[in-house]
């Protein structure tokens, strides 16, 4: 257990390290030209993003949660569906959508015989293009998080509030969000640990940032040291967040009434409903519907030209390459997660806590942590090999598919390790106490009666690591083999080239698959849904 835990954190440590080995004259070239330029516009992205996250999740957890409207059942759920589009597709999707030669552009033209220059149309191609699109699909997890806290609101304080004369807003802003603060916080970390993580997008629209840095550092300047101190530099960030979300609520407490009664949902009739169905469907309607019928539309145009070959070889390598991470992931964290459940002291504890910490850290960040170590491991045995056999062993580890499967479990370990840990949870320590008084052993015990009881949260902790894996960019690109594509790289390559309608087809067969995890989401939320009360309270 502590080995595979030692093994896992060697990328972050590697990384973290690399700030005490020196600076090369690259670095001091970078910080005196574009590190300003990556600190500024991380922050910015940041801001933005949070911004745009909290307005479009809390707006969209209040009219789900907390109000009666036309459509509430379905956009429930539906609220979710972006999730399913990774930030770097929607990214070219409504670049398609929006640029110069593109419908929107191109209608306006016509219909006022516009010329170029005649009119002002923002740019999608920026950093404020930027900020719109990582909402769009990152504000999700503010709305799962607030809804339920919502949800789990005591209906005394609220409708103590309206008793004393506060309408539906200031009771949202006064109470209801004050009250759900720890999942408003956590919603927002998440979503800024994924811009930050985020480099399709970025690059995509020539944003300069950290995850664009590194790569421009590794490939343009062939500097893999510099690149880790950058990607050091991008920890940081990281942890900053991190210490910043603590440091904010140290002095808070927040407690749930032990005589919590579900909050009436404020019934909104006439226009009041239209426009709550109208703000939650353009909500909806940006984040999903439109991305996705332009991409089946371009995937229909260009259908006949398709290489179908080459589509299907995509989709094998990326479903091999996914299905092997998520196998890796699953067996570790049984390994992990079983063996605090046997031993539950604090130095295990710990070392699940570090095993678990690559969700947090940048793809960027990892694959150049696993980078260094199997580099020096392959040319320490390239020396060995030449010295006593005089032969040559090449690359053994680096830019092979073991590198590639050993990054994704860093980075998603933390999937598998929640999904196991919450399911064993659910068993008894009872149950393994009847086991071993019957002469069973640890792993006779953890084959014969956990591993039947764990069948839901092992299937879910699978298909999360799969999906993940299957849009994951940057780990991906750093990493893989030569001649080695998978779909999201491929999708990345022919929009790089401008060929949007190209990469139509790998993009919409990541959107679909992506899918599945939030089906999953929602039917786990919908299992909680409250009945509909019969008693409402009067429309405001």
């Amino acid at each position: 257990m502590l080995l595979a835990t030692a093994v896992i954190a060697v990328p972050v440590l590697v990384i973290a390290a690399s700030l005490f080995s020196g600076f090369s004259p690259v670095w001091e070239h970078l910080l005196q030209t574009v590190l300003q330029d990556y600190i500024v516009n991380s922050l910015l992205l940041m801001l933005g993003v949070g911004a745009g996250t909290l307005v479009l999740g809390v707006t969209g957890a209040w009219l789900t949660a907390m109000c009666d409207f036309p459509g509430r059942r379905f956009f429930n759920w539906a609220l979710l569906l972006p999730m399913a589009i990774p930030a770097y597709i929607i990214a070219y999707t409504y670049t398609g959508m929006l640029d110069y030669a593109g419908p929107v552009q191109s209608a306006l033209r016509e219909t006022f015989g516009w010329n170029y220059g005649d009119y002002y149309f923002p740019a999608i191609r920026s950093l404020g293009g930027a900020v719109c699109m990582l909402s769009l699909v990152l504000y999700p997890y503010v709305y799962l998080l607030v809804r339920v806290a919502f949800r789990e609101q005591s209906t005394a304080v609220l409708e103590a509030s309206r008793s004393l004369g506060k309408g539906p807003w200031q009771t949202l802003f006064q109470v209801a969000l004050p009250m759900a603060r720890p999942a408003l916080v956590a919603g927002i970390s998440l979503a800024l640990m994924e811009t930050l993580a985020d480099y399709g997008t970025v690059a995509y629209f020539g944003v300069s940032a950290f995850t664009t840095g590194i790569f421009r550092t590794w490939y343009g300047l062939g500097e893999l040291q510099t690149a880790a101190q950058l990607a050091a530099f991008l920890l940081l960030f990281v942890f900053s967040l991190f210490l910043l979300e603590q440091l904010s609520r140290r002095r808070l407490r927040f407690h749930h009434n032990s005589a919590r009664q579900q909050p009436r949902r404020i019934p909104l009739r006439g226009w009041r409903g239209l426009l709550a169905c109208a703000v939650a469907s353009l909500i909806l309607a940006a984040g999903f519907v439109l991305p996705a019928l332009q991409l089946g539309s371009w995937a229909i145009e260009r259908w006949a030209e398709t290489d179908l070959a080459l589509f299907w070889q995509l989709i094998r390598s990326s479903f091999s390459l996914a299905a092997m991470a998520a196998i890796a992931c699953l067996l570790i964290a049984l390994l992990l997660g079983y063996g605090k459940r046997l031993h539950p002291g604090q130095v295990e504890q710990q070392a699940t806590r570090i095993a678990a910490m690559g969700y947090a850290v940048p793809g960027t960040v990892i694959a150049v942590g696993v980078l260094i170590p199997f580099a020096w491991l392959d040319n320490r045995i390239d020396d060995f090999a030449r010295s006593h056999f005089d032969y040559s062993t090449g690359l053994l580890l680096s830019g092979t598919v073991a590198a590639l499967v050993f990054a994704y479990v860093v980075r998603f370990l933390s999937v598998s390790l929640q999904s196991v840990e919450s399911g064993l949870a659910r068993i008894r320590p009872s149950i393994d106490e009847s086991a071993r008084s019957l002469g069973l052993k640890p792993l006779a015990v953890l084959r014969r009666v956990h591993l039947p009881m764990l069948r839901g949260s092992l299937a879910t902790a699978l298909l999360l690591v799969f999906v993940d894996v299957l849009k994951e960019l940057p780990t991906t690109l750093i990493l893989r083999p030569f001649n080695f594509n998978t779909l999201a790289v491929r999708a990345h390559e022919l929009a790089s080239d401008e060929r949007l309608a190209d990469a139509a087809l790998p993009a919409l067969a990541i959107v679909a698959i992506g899918l599945l995890p939030v089906i999953l989401m929602n039917r786990t939320a919908g299992s909680a849904e409250p009945p509909p009360r019969t008693h409402e309270q009067n429309s405001p």
